[in-house]
C-alpha cells in the first residue's frame, strides 16, 4: 500500500479472538504497525516503545494496533508479559501484511528469507494511509518517540 491508499475493511482476530475492522477507528487516526515476531528484542522494545507513549499518541488522536502472522495465544502472552493495552491482530495466514504490502523478501545475517516486513502505516479519521515509516527508518526502541516527532512536525 502506498500514501493516499485505504487500509483493508477487515483488519483480522487480535489476541482475544476479537475480529477488528478499520471502520471501527472511522473517526480516529490509527497508528498500524507490522512486526516479525512476538517476544523477540526488536519486536517487544518497539511494543513498549508504544504502549510507553500511549498516553501522548493517544492525545495526539491516536489508536494502536499492532499485526504479526503469530498465533492469538502468542500475541495474548506477549501483550500480557510487556502489559500491552493495544490490539495486536494475529494475521496467521498473512492476508493483512501482504494486503499492507508488507510481508516479502528481507535479509537477516546475510540470508535471504520471506516474512513480515518490519513497518508503520499512520492513519487518518477516514482509513486513509498519511504516512509509511519504512523497515529501514524505524528504530524499534525510540519508535514512539519518532512517531511523536512526525506528528509535531505535521501539525505546524
Amino acid at each position: 500500500m502506498n500514501i493516499g491508499d485505504r487500509i483493508p475493511e477487515v483488519l483480522g482476530i487480535n489476541q482475544d479472538g476479537k475480529e477488528m475492522k478499520s471502520s471501527d477507528y472511522r473517526g480516529r487516526k490509527l497508528i498500524l504497525y507490522s512486526y516479525p515476531k512476538a517476544n523477540t528484542p526488536g519486536c517487544t522494545a518497539e511494543a513498549c516503545s508504544l504502549q510507553a507513549h500511549k498516553s501522548e499518541l493517544e492525545a495526539a488522536g491516536y489508536a494502536i494496533i499492532g499485526v504479526s502472522k503469530d498465533k492469538p495465544a502468542l500475541q495474548k502472552k506477549f501483550a500480557e508479559a510487556h502489559n500491552l493495552d493495544f490490539p495486536l491482530i494475529a494475521d496467521t495466514d498473512t492476508t493483512l501484511l501482504q494486503q499492507l504490502g508488507c510481508w516479502g523478501e528481507k535479509v537477516a545475517c546475510g540470508r535471504r528469507t520471506i516474512g513480515t516486513l518490519r513497518t508503520t502505516y499512520l492513519v487518518n479519521e477516514d482509513g486513509v494511509i498519511e504516512k509509511i515509516f519504512t523497515p529501514k527508518e524505524i528504530k524499534t526502541k525510540i519508535h514512539a518517540e519518532q512517531i511523536l516527532k512526525h506528528i509535531a512536525e505535521e501539525s505546524r
